[in-house]
């Protein structure tokens, strides 16, 4: 019973935690694609919006990493179930939490500039034309993307982050100094940013992505911000986890699997045992020498 209610406990722990860490990511960084865009450029610009989403990542590491490892993306827990890291029974849990995080997140920004967004709308919330904001909460293609195109660049990108990520936590490689992983994982982001975001804003994230377009759905913008660019909102979704999956498996066999395999060190009474039977021996050797003689 007593460990029962400890597992209850426990997942229940990271539950909150994998909340809070998706409730931070995304208020950092919706919050700072909130204030670019209602504020018409004049208060962010794209470099602004990178740092947000880093430092948003960064905190939501720190915020929950000690507690439930700070995932805050289903395609970052997919890859740690995939390597053992994970049990596959958290998994739902986790992804449950990450979701309500990030529209909790999606809500907290609506709320925080209400006001800028009246203003800036005229109180009409649209998806497309020039005083659109649906693009504040979730990603949408540039013109000059196809959907073939998006779901590549959907698995590449988050590819990229959750191999990058195994290999700071990995043990068994350089890794990153206890404390200071988090950093290393907003760098991530700040690279994918200025590297990989001119098609569609690397989402990189289904929680991230798929929560605050459901909180828009319902707070005025419709279910257009579904229908729209031939229902784009599968692809940040699905590509995440395929990018997920495969960039766990390839990390395991090309890196994690080479590494040098040390041989489990025997417990101190074990050795204290070997030695007692070995002066044992020792001495049963030397009582038949000179019995013998």
């Amino acid at each position: 019973m007593r460990k029962r209610c400890a597992i209850k406990h426990g997942i229940f722990k990271e539950f909150l935690a994998e909340f809070l860490g998706t409730f931070v990511l995304v208020l950092f960084g919706c919050g700072s694609v909130a204030q670019t865009v209602l504020s018409r450029n004049t208060l962010g610009e794209p470099l602004t919006v990178h740092i947000g989403f880093s430092v948003g990542l960064m905190m939501a590491a720190y915020v929950a990493g000690g507690v439930s490892g700070g995932h805050v993306n289903p395609a970052v827990s997919l890859a740690m179930v995939i390597l053992g890291k994970l049990k596959i029974w958290k998994f739902p849990f986790y992804v449950i939490a990450q979701f309500l995080g990030a529209f909790a997140g999606a809500a907290a920004v609506f709320g925080l500039y209400y006001d800028a967004f009246m203003d800036f709308t005229s109180g009409i919330l649209s998806v497309t034309g020039i005083n659109a904001t649906g693009h504040i909460f979730a990603s949408y293609p540039a013109r000059h993307l196809s959907i073939l195109g998006g779901f590549i660049d959907q698995v590449v990108g988050t590819g990229m982050l959750v191999l990058c990520i195994l290999a700071i936590i990995d043990g068994g490689n350089i890794g990153a100094p206890k404390g200071v992983e988090p950093l290393a994982i907003g760098l991530i982001i700040m690279a994918i940013g200025v590297s990989m975001g001119l098609n569609c804003g690397y989402p990189l994230n289904p929680a991230r992505d798929l929560g605050p377009r459901l909180f828009t759905a319902v707070a005025g913008w419709g279910m257009e911000v579904f229908s729209t660019a031939d229902y784009w909102w599968w692809i940040p979704v699905a590509g995440p986890m395929v990018g997920g999956v495969v960039a766990a498996v390839l990390y395991y066999l090309l890196i994690e699997l080479h590494h040098p395999r040390d041989e489990p060190e025997k417990p101190r009474e074990e050795e204290e045992d070997e030695e007692d039977e070995d002066e044992d021996s020792s001495l049963k050797d030397k009582y038949e020498m000179i019995t013998m003689s």
